[in-house]
């Protein structure tokens, strides 16, 4: 949980960062698992090892560099992280999410976050992008929050209004854009569940996340979208669909299920 050390810990960080660039982003994206190719499309590119920046945690998880980096891009400034963390690496959530606290504090306004999701959908493939329209936290219904600890409201209300958590002009102009390039039957809108991992899904599991309301399932970004609407940021979410949750016990996928994600991420 948040308290006095991990409040000390944000502010160094950002002032260590201040100190190294003189960028001054206001535009945040974390980049999910195989997306990290969006941190190299800045400009006046500057980037951090996360083992060289104070407080920051490392990345573990294969096709996760472990790098910041900050940039220009069509005129905004922006902070990019090549490589996020996660549960199921074992760190609590307030490290899963130290990251966006000290965004908040470099001035960033806006949060993009995105992720590489399993398709619980049927009318979902492999390959198509999912905007997301609201998630399902599961860890958090057993009590897994990054906001947990002492109401400090110090970014703002400890317990932050989760009725539209995903910024609705962002999602409209994602549309927006897909429509001018051709790419409509390609974008969705759609609800990401949030499960802990790293496992993947049991079939029942899966059915039962379909029922629920769920479009696309990973083990991420819920966390990250707590701490950014907590700090008054923007949001925006974007899934990368890389597989298809299997729903069926005689499925042909389920024998090629973890190596198809892998293969689409190299």
């Amino acid at each position: 949980p948040e308290n006095h050390k991990t409040k000390l810990m944000e502010i160094k960080t950002a002032q260590w960062l201040l100190s190294h660039t003189t960028q001054r982003p206001t535009l945040a994206i974390v980049c999910g698992s195989g997306l990290g190719v969006l941190g190299e499309t800045l400009k006046n590119q500057k980037f951090f090892s996360y083992t060289e920046i104070p407080n920051f945690p490392s990345s573990t998880v294969p096709g996760h560099a472990g790098q910041l980096f900050f940039g220009e891009l069509q005129g905004k400034r922006w902070v990019c992280m090549k490589g996020r963390f996660h549960m199921y690496e074992g760190y609590p959530l307030w490290q899963v999410t130290f990251p966006i606290r000290v965004f908040k504090l470099l001035g960033v306004e806006i949060f993009i976050v995105t992720n590489a999701a399993r398709a619980l959908a049927d009318g979902y493939s492999c390959g198509e992008l999912m905007t997301i329209r609201d998630h399902i936290n599961l860890p958090g219904f057993s009590g897994q929050n990054p906001l947990l600890g002492p109401s400090k409201e110090r970014f703002g209300p400890h317990s932050p209004a989760l009725s539209s958590p995903y910024d609705q002009e962002l999602r409209a102009l994602a549309l927006e854009i897909s429509e001018s390039f051709g790419y409509t039957s390609f974008v969705k809108e759609g609800v990401y569940c949030m499960v802990g991992g790293p496992n993947f899904e049991s079939v029942a599991e899966a059915r039962l996340l379909h029922l629920m309301g769920a479009d696309a399932v990973g083990m991420s970004t819920a966390p990250e979208v707590l701490v950014a609407k907590y700090c008054g940021l923007r949001i925006f979410g974007l899934s990368l669909i890389t597989s298809k949750a299997v729903k069926e016990y005689a499925s042909k996928e389920a024998h090629s299920y973890i190596e198809e994600i892998f293969v689409t991420l190299s």
